[in-house]
């Protein structure tokens, strides 16, 4: 027997009302695939939301100190957004200073490439299909689609709204407000943004040909990395099986007169001259627990068997429970006092009146702290150090109950922070890329033997997109990797 159904509460009935009605008046056709769509964000509310988000990439990530790369990558992308269906987006184009090879865009006309995929790249065309896929992501409406969808899910959301509310910011430790990053696209989305991509390769005058050298790339960046990290290009966009076929028959089903399209291999190869390769050791890095900061000049050890992050804000230590963390970042205030003022007025955080200290000879404040969250009590130390101008913020904690556990570690690590004085770590510059012109017909493998260089011969031949032992002709441009890898 069929239950009668109880007859919908009058509130329920108002916002499934508002919904349908919302719904109605938000699907529209998109001018870039010409198909209905359904979306409770507004193109203003769209741009706004890139705006915002454009900001946290900057904050997060951090922008590639290179103002010609800047330039260039911003014009570039300009000449393609401008054949897109909605030229009349805010376009904006940025250079990450992000080893990773990934590319990103946020609603609004925000895109973004890494200086790990543009070290990857071998022409003009193919920087024209990463970025022409990114630029269709916006045309098409993706991720304001993907929020749209989040947001039909959810009770309550406020039409135009992220989905992704943020996580509770709690002793520094950065919230997720890029969530709106890490959207996956469906299979029918990627697909879309590659025959887009496609498009405005094309009407950039760009050879369509190249694009399939972008996927076969990925492919084996994807294949040499061993537990990769995010943001990194398949995190954001998966990689359906058979994408390069689809492009290739795609291209094969075109008009076969490639005459006059142009590739620009040679004069994009030669704008990577002195790119920073990999991590940049001026930002910091790890020696085994050690974390090292040359441009900041300390050091600072962590726990032993602590999983550690470092970020553009904060570097972080989590045990290998994830029940406690060891955090380490700039305060905003000019003195220790200042800063340990700020951190203990917090709503919800109580703790016993700071005391003055010193820590390896430098001048710090600091106290144990309780702080009641919507999570529960999280019990830890907060000490907040001088040194060359800049006041660090270091604290420790875990859940109320773990603390005892923990507390010697955490309180030996945060003590750790000192002083760097060694020469070698202080004079550390990251590794580069350089452009060499051969001079008779070789291979990696061999150019290796001539031109010693600190990454192995499997990573110079996939930054050339070639295998090891191909033959190079002579006169080609290769990229090589130079410098000294950090003591």
């Amino acid at each position: 027997m069929l239950a009668s159904r109880p007859r919908p509460r009058p509130r329920a009935l108002r916002v499934t009302a508002g919904l349908l009605a919302a719904c109605t008046a938000a699907c529209a056709t998109n001018p870039a695939t010409g198909a209905k769509q359904l979306s409770l964000v507004s193109e203003s509310q769209e741009i706004q939301m890139g705006r915002e988000y454009d900001r946290e990439v900057t904050a997060s990530i951090g922008l590639y100190p290179d103002s010609a790369l800047q330039r260039y990558v911003q014009q570039f992308g300009s000449r393609l957004a401008a054949t897109s269906e909605r030229p009349g987006l805010p376009w904006s184009f940025h250079v990450v200073d992000d080893p990773v090879v990934n590319a990103f865009a946020l609603p609004g006309g925000f895109i973004y490439v890494t200086r790990g995929i543009l070290a990857h790249l071998n022409s003009e065309a193919e920087l024209a299909g990463v970025v022409g896929h990114e630029i269709g992501h916006v045309t098409a409406r993706h991720t304001a689609s993907r929020i749209t969808k989040q947001q039909l899910a959810q009770v309550g959301l406020v039409v135009g709204s992220i989905a992704s509310p943020q996580l509770e910011r709690y002793a520094g430790l950065a919230s997720s407000a890029l969530n709106v990053l890490f959207l996956k696209y469906s299979r029918d989305d990627e697909s879309q943004a590659d025959h887009l991509g496609l498009r405005y390769m094309r009407r950039g005058n760009y050879d369509p040909r190249e694009m399939p050298n972008v996927f076969r790339m990925l492919d084996r960046v994807s294949a040499a990395q061993s537990g990769g990290r995010i943001p990194e290009w398949l995190a954001t966009h998966p990689n359906p099986e058979h994408r390069r076929e689809r492009i290739e028959q795609e291209i094969a089903a075109l008009p076969q007169s490639f005459g006059g399209t142009v590739v620009n291999q040679d004069s994009y190869v030669r704008r990577l001259d002195g790119l920073v390769f990999g991590d940049n050791p001026r930002d910091g890095y790890f020696k085994g627990r050690e974390f090292i900061h040359p441009d900041l000049r300390f050091r600072l050890t962590f726990p032993d068997g602590w999983a550690t992050s470092n970020g553009k804000q904060a570097v972080v230590a989590v045990s290998p429970q994830k029940d406690a963390a060891v955090e380490l970042e700039l305060a905003k205030e000019t003195s220790a006092d200042a800063a340990a003022r700020a951190f203990f007025s917090q709503r919800g955080v109580t703790a016993d009146y700071p005391a003055r200290t010193r820590v390896n000879g430098l001048p710090a404040v600091g106290a144990p702290f309780v702080a009641t969250t919507e999570g529960g009590t999280l019990t830890g130390t907060a000490l907040f150090v001088e040194h060359g101008g800049a006041v660090f913020r270091l604290v420790g904690y875990a859940a109320e109950a773990g603390w005892p556990t923990y507390r010697a570690a955490a309180d030996w690590a945060l003590r750790s922070f000192a002083p760097l004085t060694d020469s070698a770590a202080l004079n550390v510059q990251p590794l580069r890329v350089a452009i060499v012109k051969l001079e008779r017909r070789a291979t990696i493998e061999a150019l290796a033997h001539e031109r010693p260089s600190p990454v192995p011969v499997a990573t110079l031949a996939l930054i050339n997109q070639v295998e090891p032992q191909t033959p190079l002709e002579s006169g080609r441009l290769v990229k090589w990797v130079v410098g000294h890898p950090a003591p």
